[in-house]
């Protein structure tokens, strides 16, 4: 198994910023496997930013759905793949499921069990980025809570599989593992 680091924190807290240092330490042909869907104007501002910040050696795939698949497609193709963010990826594969039929959580741990796995067969070495979403209240809907349990559920298994695990407070980032 490759090298995989686990980063994660609340939003805004320098996670994005902190998981591209930490790539760029392992070469400088690195691939930037983007899970966002640009749906609006502003997500696609914040995507262009983003890209923006990013220099020359970052090779961008856009991928909202089939993660593991892009990842194993990657592999051995850069010094290091950088996937922001598992969330966003999580939200896609909701709402894809829900509009699907039900089992939706089922189906969803069975795409979080593949992506361990491609983790586990991976060459190259993957640092993947997430919310932690489960440090505030408790949501007032069905839907935000199963996304929450979700979200918190996958951090745990995802943290378990990494070598290395970070949270990143305020722009601080502290190791745990």
């Amino acid at each position: 198994m490759a090298h995989t680091v686990f980063i994660t924190g609340g939003a805004r807290s320098g996670k994005s910023s902190f998981a591209e240092k930490r790539a760029l330490e392992f070469g400088d042909s690195l691939g930037y496997l983007a899970t966002a869907q640009m749906l609006d104007e502003e997500m696609s501002e914040r995507v262009r930013l983003h890209c923006e910040r990013r220099g020359a050696q970052w090779h961008t795939i856009e991928e909202p759905i089939q993660l593991s698949q892009a990842l194993a497609r990657s592999d051995g193709r850069f010094q290091a793949i950088l996937v922001d963010c598992v969330t966003l990826w999580l939200s896609n594969l909701l709402f894809s499921y829900g509009e699907s039929g039900g089992g939706s959580e089922e189906r969803i741990q069975e795409d979080v069990q593949r992506l361990k796995s491609t983790l586990h067969g991976m060459v190259t070495p993957v640092i993947l980025v997430s919310n932690e979403v489960g440090q505030g209240i408790v949501p007032d809907n069905r839907l935000a809570r199963m996304f929450r349990d979700i979200a918190g559920i996958t951090n745990q298994v995802l943290a378990a599989t990494a070598d290395e695990v970070h949270v990143v407070i305020s722009g601080i980032p502290l190791k745990l593992k």
